[in-house]
């Protein structure tokens, strides 16, 4: 039986009935086929390509090209889970226009439902607008990576009296500039469940505790595929990395001793067909 797409009604009925939020990253068709039959409620088509994919140091700089690119291969995997696409820096600080266009693209080429932009109370404005021209909005607060040079690094935020005020008046700004969720990162926990409680959208944590009303990871963390450094807030639920080096060897080495192909593996012409060559 065909599943009905998540939609953000559906989002919003699980905030309101109190259950969890499922969201994961996908960069490609295959990943997202299986986050999809998964059953994950969300898919963020997330800047952090730039890292597990691309290679790049941070995510600063990967361009809108690349972002579509990627964007369309997931929508392309997609009929179930509700796909948002990560506007990459500097695609909606410049101006308004700028912004509605980048966000437009992410729809009309990307096919995803809604895109993402970090910063608080200062792209409020930007919100409103991508929203008055009917894009939904999905806000990220705390941790964010696009900016985490101003941070002073990827370091938790909101552990002062101060920095935590000004994140949850953030929340609120955001919500009220019409943004449908909101992505919490790095975080400390009774901040996010504060935020959480606050606001009549949902929430969305990564490395925020247990009471936001969902929960996000990179795809390539969770399954062991990304090695370069796991944040705190990582759970791997499977290593997958050392599993296929070692398939690789074994293919390596098959090919090396004259096992692979083998009979099976090959396809073959009849006696007669042979000798009419």
């Amino acid at each position: 039986m065909e599943r009905k797409k998540v939609t953000i009604s559906d989002l919003m009925d699980k905030k309101e009935q109190g259950r969890k939020i499922t969201m994961m990253t996908a960069y490609d068709y295959p990943t997202a086929q299986m986050v999809d039959q998964a059953g994950i409620d969300t898919i963020l088509v997330g800047d952090s390509l730039g890292m597990v994919v691309l290679g790049y140091s941070s995510t600063v700089p990967v361009s809108m090209e690349e972002m579509l690119h990627h964007t369309k291969a997931v929508t392309r995997g997609t009929t179930y889970a509700f796909v948002i696409g990560d506007m990459p820096f500097m695609s909606y600080q410049i101006s308004i226009e700028a912004a509605i266009e980048n966000a437009g693209r992410f729809i009309k080429e990307g096919g995803c439902e809604a895109v993402k932009l970090e910063g608080g109370t200062e792209v409020a404005h930007i919100v409103k607008a991508i929203v008055t021209a009917g894009i939904p909005v999905c806000a990220h607060i705390g941790l964010t990576p696009q900016t985490a040079t101003m941070l002073s690094g990827f370091k938790v935020q909101g552990k002062d009296a101060e920095s935590a005020r000004n994140l949850i008046n953030s929340a609120k700004d955001l919500e009220k500039a019409g943004a449908f969720m909101i992505v919490m990162e790095c975080i400390p926990n009774i901040l996010a469940s504060r935020i959480t409680k606050e606001l009549s959208i949902p929430t969305i944590g990564i490395g925020a505790g247990k009471d936001c009303g969902g929960q996000v990871l990179v795809y390539h963390d969770t399954v062991g595929l990304f090695e370069r450094f796991t944040p705190k807030f990582v759970k791997q639920y499977i290593k997958l990395g050392p599993m296929i080096i070692d398939a690789l060897k074994d293919y390596k080495k098959e090919v090396e001793e004259g096992k692979f192909p083998g009979e099976e593996h090959t396809f073959k012409m009849s006696k007669e067909e042979v000798e009419k060559i």
